[in-house]
């Protein structure tokens, strides 16, 4: 090919990428100044809502919250093609929080949201003992739950967790233990029966063997903001507030007082969410 040529077919390239671009802006002015979308921008404050960062106190988190601000070019391409402006076509995207948990695998979550009136109740399992009482009291109520399940235990039961289906499952440990190799067959084989990718890991305090074994898998570690013993129905009511996780253990005192727990609970106004419901921060739940 001849220097000529190459010249040639350089030249009009360029013509037809400098075409592209000022159609391009041509189209973007035109959009801008129609009266449509100056219409769809003078709702912008209307429906605004700013996102809620995050809050660190030391090693802990508590989640945040999206926002939402008007796509404006979707809202306008419904609205061209309706034909004229309709409020009820305004199309929304979220606004993620500048501070999210999603950045801190390495610090403890220990409440859901403060403007969220729910609760999450969790057990830790590491034996069968009581759990199919406690799961039909649950289900019962048609109230979910967190279970965090030592793996061991799961594959010596994979029938009986296969058939809670109406809760949430998650890891505990792997024979009460926290060896990487195993905590990731486990996470493996739990992610096969359920079909969802494991998210959370429990700690009842600082424990770093758990926080750390869980941030280098980019999984988030809670500590429960109640943690039952003897008296779980007493301690669920002095403790009780928005967003709480509430861990019970799987005793026969909790079998006994589990009804009335939640009774207590929802007659207080909270609904209850699955932990990753309770600590998602999406607005849109």
């Amino acid at each position: 090919m001849t220097k000529k040529k190459i010249i040639q077919i350089l030249t009009v390239s360029l013509l037809m990428l400098f075409s592209f671009f000022y159609t391009n802006k041509s189209i973007e002015l035109i959009r801008e100044t129609d009266p449509l979308m100056k219409k769809i921008k003078a709702t912008t404050e209307k429906y605004k809502v700013d996102a809620v960062d995050a809050k660190i106190i030391g090693n802990k988190i508590i989640p945040g919250k999206t926002g939402k601000e008007i796509d404006y070019q979707k809202s306008y391409t419904k609205m061209i093609q309706y034909g004229s402006y309709n409020e009820v076509l305004t199309t929304f995207k979220e606004v993620t929080p500048a501070i999210s948990i999603d950045d801190y695998y390495d610090k403890y979550i220990v409440q859901g949201n403060s403007e969220n009136k729910a609760v999450s109740l969790v057990f830790k399992t590491n034996t069968t003992t009581n759990l199919q009482d406690i799961v039909n009291i649950l289900n019962s109520k048609n109230i979910p739950g967190t279970f965090f399940i030592d793996g061991l235990l799961l594959e010596n039961n994979t029938s009986f967790f296969e058939k809670m289906t109406n809760h949430e499952l998650e890891l505990l440990s792997y024979d009460n233990k926290y060896d990487q190799i195993y905590f990731e067959s486990a996470i493996n084989y739990l992610n096969s029966l359920t079909k969802t990718s494991p998210k959370y890991c429990y700690a009842e305090y600082d424990q770093k063997e758990v926080i750390e074994l869980c941030s280098s898998l980019k999984m988030h570690t809670i500590i429960p903001t109640i943690k039952t013993t003897k008296e779980p129905f007493k301690e669920v009511k002095n403790s009780l507030h928005n967003s709480a996780i509430i861990s019970l253990p799987l005793s026969a005192i909790t079998t006994k007082q589990l009804p009335s727990i939640i009774d207590y609970i929802t007659q207080k106004g909270y609904s209850f969410e699955t932990l990753s419901t309770l600590l998602s921060e999406s607005a849109e739940k």
